[in-house]
C-alpha cells in the first residue's frame, strides 16, 4: 500500500492525497481546488496546479470528502470530466452543499473564461474554463452519502468512517479499516480539524486509534484569539464604525460557514438589544442558499443553538437582516450613503462581489474591513493583513485609508492547542504522522509541537512524493 501526496503539500489549499492498496485499489481523500493564486508572479511553483494531475483520474475507484470547502471538493467536476467514473462519497450535509458550491464554481470558471476570452490579444488561444456547469452536475450524480458513525464498505477489503470534525456543516474525519492479506491496517485524514465552544456546531470529536495519519496544519504554530472576548470585540468595532464614524462596516467572509456563524452573531446582539439599528446585508447567493441548507442539518447543531432555538426558531434572520441575490441590488449598497454592515464573499478579498466593495470603499476613512479569517499572502485580503498601504484592485491602485481590523478568533480550524488535544488518544497507536494543508513554517513549528508531545515520527512531504506503508 502507498500514499502519494498530490495537493496541499506544504500549501494552505488545494488538498487531494492518493491511497493505492496491496490489489491496486486506488482512493482518493478530496479533490479541492488550489486557492490564494491572485497577484503571483509567473514562475509561482503551484502555477497550473489545477489543470494538471498527479494521476490518471480514470484509474481512481473512489473519491472520499472530508468536507466541502472548494479547496477540498472544487475539482471535482474536472475529476468527472477528465474520467473519474467511480462513488464520491461524502456526509449528507456535504452532498447538500456541494450541490450549490460545486455549480457555483462552475459558473465561476465559464464567467472567468468568457471574460478573458473577451479581453484576448489577437491570435492568443481560447481560454477554455476549468470545468462546466454540466460537468458539476455530472459530478452530482456520482455522489453516496453516510452519516456520522456509520461504518460502510468502499471496497470489500476497506470500509470507511466518518466522525464530526466540527469545521464546518458536515464536516469530517476519515477513517480507513484496510484488511490486506497479512495485516489490517487503519488509516486516518483529520480533513480540516473545527474547535470546541465554537458558535452553531457541535465539538470536534476525536478519531478512532489510526496507525498512519495524514493530519492539516494550519494553525499548528499558534493560539486564536480568546473566544469570550469575541462578542464584545465585535459589538466594539460595529458601534465604532456604525455609531460614532456613521460608516460602512464590511466583513469579507466565505459564503459557507463564516458567514452563518457571523450573522449569527449578530442575531443574538439584535436579539439583547445591542445590536445599532443599521442595515445588515449578506450579499452572496450562495450563502443565501448556504443558510437555507444549514437550517436542513439542524443534527449539525451544538446544544447552545437547540436552546437558543427554543427563544428564536431561526438564528440566521432578525428585522434588520437582508439577504441580497440579484446583482443590481448589490450594487445598490455602493450608493448607501449612512452607516451599515456588508457581509460578502470571498473572504480573501480575491473573488465575487466583495472586490466591488473593497474598490468603493477602501479609501473611505469612515469605512472599517474586518478580516475574519485566514487569507493567503499574495490575495487582497492578504495584503491588507499585512498592512500594506496601497492595493490594486480593478488594475487601479488604491490608497489604504479605511481602518482594518482582524479577528482570527472567528477561525474554523483548530489552534495548536486544539489540535494537540485532537490527536491526544493517537499518540500510543501512531506510526507515522504527515502534516499537509499548511504553509511550511507553520508545519515546521507544528512538527516540533508534536514531537515535544512524544509523537515519534512526524513527516512534512513535498507535492508528489511517495510513500510505502
Amino acid at each position: 500500500m502507498t500514499v502519494q501526496f498530490c495537493g496541499a503539500a506544504q500549501e494552505v489549499t488545494g488538498s487531494a492525497h492518493l491511497l493505492t492498496l496491496e490489489d491496486g485499489f486506488r482512493i482518493l481523500l478530496d479533490c479541492g481546488l488550489y486557492q490564494g493564486g491572485d497577484g503571483d508572479e509567473g514562475g509561482h511553483p503551484m502555477e497550473g496546479f489545477n489543470e494538471k494531475w498527479l494521476f490518471d483520474p480514470r484509474k481512481i475507484d473512489c473519491l472520499i470528502l472530508s468536507h466541502a470547502h472548494i479547496d477540498h471538493t472544487g475539482r471535482v467536476p474536472k475529476l468527472v470530466a477528465d474520467g473519474f467514473g467511480g462513488t464520491i462519497y461524502a456526509t449528507h450535509a456535504t452532498r447538500d452543499l456541494c450541490a450549490i458550491m460545486l455549480l457555483d464554481s462552475a459558473k465561476i470558471q465559464e464567467s472567468d473564461a468568457y471574460y478573458d476570452n473577451k479581453r484576448r490579444p489577437p491570435g492568443a488561444p481560447e481560454r477554455k474554463p476549468l470545468y462546466t456547469v454540466g460537468d458539476a452536475h455530472r459530478a452530482l450524480e456520482r455522489f453516496a452519502a453516510f452519516g456520522y458513525e456509520q461504518w460502510f464498505h468502499v471496497h470489500p477489503r476497506v470500509r470507511a468512517l466518518f466522525r464530526d470534525a466540527g469545521h464546518i456543516l458536515g464536516s469530517a474525519s476519515v477513517t480507513l479499516e484496510i484488511r490486506e492479506t497479512h495485516r489490517t491496517v487503519r488509516f486516518g485524514f483529520t480533513g480540516d480539524i473545527g474547535r470546541p465552544n465554537r458558535p452553531i456546531l457541535r465539538d470536534p470529536l476525536p478519531m478512532p486509534e489510526v496507525d498512519y495519519l495524514i493530519c492539516e496544519s494550519t494553525y499548528g504554530d499558534r493560539e486564536h484569539e480568546a473566544a469570550p472576548a469575541e462578542m464584545e470585540r465585535l459589538y466594539r468595532i460595529v458601534h465604532q464604525t456604525c455609531v460614532e464614524k456613521k460608516g460602512k462596516l464590511i466583513i469579507p467572509a466565505f459564503s459557507v460557514g463564516r458567514t452563518q456563524e457571523v450573522v449569527y452573531l449578530f442575531d443574538q446582539l439584535q436579539h439583547a438589544g445591542r445590536l445599532p439599528k443599521v442595515p445588515v446585508f449578506v450579499d452572496s447567493p450562495l450563502a443565501v442558499d448556504a443558510t437555507d441548507i444549514f437550517l436542513d442539518h439542524p443534527e449539525c447543531f451544538d446544544e447552545e443553538l437547540h436552546r437558543y432555538m427554543l427563544e428564536n426558531e431561526n438564528p440566521f434572520g432578525f428585522k434588520q437582516l437582508q439577504y441580497i441575490r440579484s446583482v443590481e441590488a448589490s450594487k445598490q449598497l455602493n450608493h448607501i450613503q449612512g452607516p451599515c454592515i456588508i457581509i460578502a464573499a470571498s473572504g480573501m478579498m480575491n473573488a465575487g462581489r466583495i472586490r466591488h466593495h473593497l474598490y468603493h470603499n477602501i479609501e473611505n476613512r469612515r469605512a472599517t474591513f474586518l478580516i475574519i479569517g485566514y487569507c493567503s499572502p499574495h490575495t487582497p485580503g492578504g495584503r491588507l493583513r499585512a498592512g500594506e498601504k496601497s492595493i490594486e484592485i480593478f488594475g487601479e491602485n488604491k490608497q489604504v485609508l479605511a481602518q482594518i481590523e482582524v479577528m482570527d478568533s472567528f477561525s474554523a480550524h483548530a489552534d495548536r492547542t486544539e489540535m494537540l488535544q485532537f490527536l491526544e488518544n493517537q499518540r500510543q497507536s501512531v506510526k507515522q504522522i504527515w502534516l499537509t494543508h499548511g504553509t511550511y513554517e507553520r508545519q515546521q513549528a507544528w512538527q516540533q509541537a508534536l514531537l515535544a508531545r512524544g509523537f515519534s515520527a512526524v513527516d512534512i512531504p513535498v507535492l508528489g512524493q511517495e510513500v510505502a506503508l
